[in-house]
């Protein structure tokens, strides 16, 4: 069995795990990346939002990140998957699918999140392509275009609400029953919002690219877009192992500087908070590592 000894783990080797190895590099520390490569942007076309990298496919600002951070001798990717984490005399013992072992002082993980896909035909062809989780990250390419939300009750209202910044040609697909109170419905009818209840049975696409929604009653209706908030689960429970508390939601509980609640284990990016974005992956995993950091050197200074 292979075994390896390093200050600091990371897992997870996308932005926020990337943006913290940088940081530690930068500060001296022998930094292992653990990466098992599946990002969950891996289907989008192009990432948004981000200054200096506006437009790019996420993969090129990964590899252009991973070729950056590998320039600190002091920091090393390796591709496999982490699927054991435990604390031992103080270090965590952490054991991938290949067999190695790695023994840290600390542990950062930057795991993010898995998205579930709803059972629709063509939903998870569509997902990150033209069926969208964040209007900040793809509202302007879809701008005043013809855009379904799929969601119901309080959910699917505020989503309305969002997307309305965006376009005036917007319907809500409740894929059954509505859920919406007598208040919200008024206020959906006074923007001529159309409200759909009958579920749908397929969503009509090209490479992704959606063009209708057809319901169970055979209904076509033409979209450019669609928005949906699906629910997740954490991409390993690694941080469950360890005794991480998690939010109701289901994220890990950190504070703002990526500490979870166990001592010595940080953890940044989608698995942490609803905000997901590239940008703000890399600005949590950057705070992170530095603080990180400074842990280090407050314990033997």
């Amino acid at each position: 069995m292979n075994q390896n000894s390093v200050e600091v783990l990371i897992i997870g080797g996308s932005y926020a795990g990337l943006s913290a190895g940088m940081a530690l590099g930068r500060s001296l520390r022998n930094v292992l990346i653990i990466d098992s490569g599946k990002p969950c942007n891996r289907q989008t076309p192009q990432s948004h939002n981000f200054i200096t990298h506006d437009g790019q496919t996420p993969e090129a600002i990964a590899a252009k990140a991973r070729t950056q951070v590998l320039a600190y001798s002091t920091v090393q990717i390796i591709h496999d998957t982490a699927i054991r984490a435990d604390r031992k005399a103080g270090r965590f013992e952490v054991t991938t699918a290949s067999g190695s072992v790695v023994v840290a002082k600390k542990l950062l993980m930057a795991t993010g999140i898995t998205d579930l896909m709803l059972d629709i035909p063509g939903f998870a062809e569509c997902w990150g392509i033209s069926v969208l989780h964040c209007p900040y990250c793809h509202g302007y390419e879809v701008r005043n275009q013809k855009i379904g939300i799929l969601g119901n009750g309080d959910n699917g209202y505020d989503l309305v609400k969002l997307l309305s910044n965006w376009s005036k040609q917007l319907v809500l697909f409740t894929n059954g029953n509505a859920t919406l109170t007598p208040e919200q419905r008024q206020k959906l009818q006074q923007y001529q919002i159309l409200v759909v209840e009958t579920a749908i049975q397929e969503i009509i696409h090209t490479k992704g690219y959606l063009t209708e929604v057809t319901m169970a009653n055979g209904k076509p209706y033409t979209l450019d877009a669609m928005f949906a908030r699906v629910p997740f689960v954490q991409h390993t429970d690694l941080a469950l192992q360890l005794g991480c508390a998690h939010t109701e939601a289901g994220h890990i509980v950190t504070d703002e500087f990526g500490r979870t609640t166990i001592p010595g284990v940080y953890a940044a990016g989608d698995s942490t908070t609803p905000m997901r974005s590239v940008a703000m992956a890399i600005a949590a995993g950057n705070k992170a590592g530095a603080v990180l950091n400074k842990e280090m050197i407050d314990e033997t200074f």
